[in-house]
């Protein structure tokens, strides 16, 4: 691979730890800008929004007009696999995404040859988004991994505890792994395509990783995990790829080698230490900061977020929140931190 030193971000992805973290923030297109919202209430629902690649790519573009970040993220959603698949999905205001939960005659109704034409709105935005970046500016691409994505497509909404997806993996585990065969290979399918549209590298969103046993956490969150990674790399050579699997605690070290990702994200309920001690000091990896300690900002903010640089100083390290930025973030904190990161 060419070198990457021109993008600090992906270069730290491929392992090279730079003079100070680059950052992005995970949602850092979202509901605590008022031009996001602004541009939102143009479409008449969510899935709109994510499927105008002019409506897309303004978003995308909002934060970093705003700030100093390091990346631009595809403005998506991790349920347009779902929705390609013919699953309905719709999002309702106040009450996050809203699916029809699928039972095993649903699941044998999904229709995979129709997933990645129906997706091509997202490429479109990828595509204008490689012409319009700084050629500094590392361009993430992204899905949700299979287990997470199968929470909300067999319980019908988010769920503290995914308890009706793990029951029903339990009680019906051929019709489960239907399922997650299905998403792996639309997911492979997807992320080689945002590569050829113009992606640097792609973050696997295993937001639900957490809940689960030792058994059903290979099964269901690694095994996925490692089949994703795998097979895009069939497609794409050494296709750059962070793994964030939220919530895996004790098993970092388990999923960052059985799945072969470049980088892993890191909650901000893990510590510091627990990573350094358990995983190599050349693999990549992100995070993270409290979003709370965001919202409040001040000595709350600035002192964890020295802590955290410092505390990954000497391994490649990319600075960004342990889960995504809430609504109610001030945007003086977000200038805030950007200037501390980048040394201020």
């Amino acid at each position: 691979m060419a070198p990457v030193t021109h993008k600090p971000l992906l270069a730290t992805v491929l392992g090279q730890r730079q003079e100070r973290p680059p950052i992005w923030i995970m949602r850092q297109a979202g509901r605590y800008l008022p031009e996001y919202r602004q541009t939102r209430a143009q479409t008449g629902g969510f899935l709109e929004l994510c499927y105008t690649p002019e409506l897309a790519v303004e978003v995308t573009l909002q934060p970093l007009r705003r700030f100093d970040l390091d990346a631009a993220i595809l403005f998506s959603d991790i349920l347009v696999i779902p929705d390609a698949l013919g699953q309905s999905v719709r999002f309702a205001t106040g009450e996050g995404p809203l699916l029809d939960p699928l039972d095993e005659k649903g699941i044998d109704g999904l229709d995979r040859d129709r997933a990645i034409a129906h997706l091509a709105p997202v490429f479109e935005t990828l595509r204008r988004l490689r012409a319009a970046l700084p050629p500094e500016k590392t361009l993430i691409g992204f899905c949700g991994a299979p287990w997470t994505v199968a929470t909300y497509m067999l319980g019908g909404r988010g769920s503290p505890d995914q308890w009706a997806a793990r029951r029903f993996a339990l009680e019906h585990p051929q019709a489960f792994d239907r399922l997650i065969d299905i998403l792996v290979d639309t997911s492979i399918d997807y992320l080689a395509a945002q590569f050829e549209a113009g992606a640097d590298v792609v973050q696997l969103f295993e937001s639900w990783a957490l809940n689960l046993d030792d058994a059903s956490f290979f099964r269901q969150v690694m095994d996925p995990n490692r089949r994703i990674v795998e097979g895009l790399r069939q497609r794409v050579p050494d296709a750059p790829v962070i793994g964030f699997p939220r919530g895996a605690a004790g098993n970092l070290r388990r999923f960052s080698e059985a799945t072969g990702v470049n980088a892993l994200g890191i909650d901000f309920a893990t510590p510091i230490d627990f990573v350094n001690a358990h995983l190599p000091p050349e693999l990549a990896v992100q995070g993270n900061l409290d979003p709370l300690r965001l919202v409040v900002g001040g000595e709350a903010m600035e002192r964890q977020a020295r802590a955290i640089i410092e505390g990954f100083a000497n391994r490649p390290h990319i600075f960004n929140l342990g889960h995504g930025i809430v609504p109610e973030t001030p945007i003086a904190h977000v200038e805030r931190l950007v200037e501390l990161v980048k040394g201020g």
